[in-house]
């Protein structure tokens, strides 16, 4: 995780507070997942169930804790459809409830061609532009964010997650097969595009969380999830 001037010991707090707070919503789930890679994978997070006001703001909270914690800087928030429009916004407005109100914009999957027109909604992209999203697999969604904010003149400064999975990201080859690559989304986007990327939490605080309920049902999740990072992971 970035961090600016709070301590490790404050953020992974804030992560094992995360953790609990996505189980208790039913967001983070254990079982068999079919991941888009096709890997099988022995936990699920679907930010798409954080589906009421008490959640999503409490979400955004999580969000707004980070980014203040990591001490990026960024003119304004970028929310990529779809699951990145509510992200975005929940954020938006609870930076602001902080004292840090910046502008907002989002996109629509489809250009509109009549009214106001275009992909883009909001604010216009300009300056350093912070994408907030819930996760980072391949980092196809990512980089279609990029080529936006860089098409309207405006720098893609950093990216907002709440989980990075921290496992090897895919790519499709041209013979249209799937191939691993030995480095993480997000670690592309930090090594490789060189932006600065912002977590709430990532696998470790999972396996951390997991380790710390051995004696409990919840426990049982965890020799799963470590065969899963010692396959996948980065």
């Amino acid at each position: 995780m970035v961090t600016g001037q709070a301590n490790s010991a404050e953020m992974q707090a804030l992560a094992q507070e995360f953790v609990q707070f996505s189980v208790d919503s039913g967001v983070l789930r254990f079982g068999e997942f079919k991941t888009k890679a096709g890997r099988m994978s022995p936990y699920f997070f679907n930010a798409g169930l954080f589906d009421d006001g008490a959640k999503l703001s409490r979400l955004a909270q999580f969000y707004a804790k980070a980014l203040l914690a990591s001490g990026i800087e960024f003119d304004m928030i970028f929310g990529p459809a779809y699951k990145g429009i509510p992200l975005g916004a929940a954020v938006a407005v609870e930076l602001a409830r902080l004292g840090k109100n910046v502008p907002f914009a989002y996109n629509r999957k489809e250009a509109k061609d009549h009214g106001e027109g275009g992909s883009l909604v909001g604010a216009p992209l300009k300056g350093r532009v912070l994408i907030v999203d819930d996760v980072m697999s391949a980092g196809t969604a990512a980089r279609e964010s990029i080529a936006l904010i860089q098409a309207a003149g405006a720098v893609p400064h950093a990216i907002a997650i709440a989980l990075d999975r921290q496992e090897r990201a895919t790519e499709k080859q041209v013979d249209g097969s799937i191939k691993d690559v030995p480095h993480s989304a997000v670690q592309y986007v930090r090594n490789t595009l060189g932006m600065q990327v912002c977590t709430i939490a990532q696998l470790s605080d999972l396996l951390d969380f997991l380790a710390a309920r051995s004696d409990s049902p919840m426990g049982e999740h965890l020799g799963f999830v470590k065969s899963y990072r010692d396959r996948y992971g980065v």
